[in-house]
């Protein structure tokens, strides 16, 4: 698979990430790519409407599985604008995805390289390649402003309140 055809994943995934913010969701999205670089799994963030189980990664994982009808996820990549935190993690090593292609690094929760590396742990009995950085200054721009405002609709409901 081409740098090109991840450019465009991540370009899918930045959109799906736009959607959860539009739905109050932190800003993430996912995509999923078959060997041949076709999208086969999406995912955004969907945790506040109360499934705590929500996370982009896992919902694209579980379309990917569905299309291709096996659990197994041998040479696919995940294309995802955030580092993915722990469960996700381990979803990508059980599912046995083989690369892992995601913008920005996540330091209070991601698991592929920040506070730990779970993806690439050698007492597993799978590994996944991972790419960091692909467009992380549009992934990073995006979560910045999602908080920003978060935190003024905050203080003003404080405020307001007060």
């Amino acid at each position: 698979m081409s740098q090109a055809q991840w450019q465009e994943a991540m370009a899918e995934a930045l959109e799906l990430a736009r959607a959860s913010a539009a739905a109050g969701e932190i800003p993430v999205g996912a995509v999923i790519l078959d060997r041949e670089g076709r999208v086969i799994g999406r995912g955004r963030n969907q945790r506040e409407s109360g499934d705590p189980l929500g996370h982009a990664e896992l919902l694209a994982i579980a379309e990917a599985a569905r299309a291709i009808g096996d659990w197994r996820l041998e040479g696919t990549t995940m294309v995802v604008t955030l580092e993915p935190c722990a469960m996700c993690a381990g979803a990508l090593v059980n599912a046995r995805v083989d690369r892992l292609v995601f913008a920005a690094h996540d330091p209070k929760a991601g698991f592929c390289g920040s506070l730990g590396n779970l993806v690439q742990d050698a007492r597993l009995n799978h590994r996944l390649v991972v790419e960091a950085g692909l467009m992380e200054e549009e992934s990073r721009s995006l979560l910045q402003e999602f908080f920003r405002q978060l935190r003024q609709r905050d203080k003003t409901e404080r405020w307001q309140s007060g």
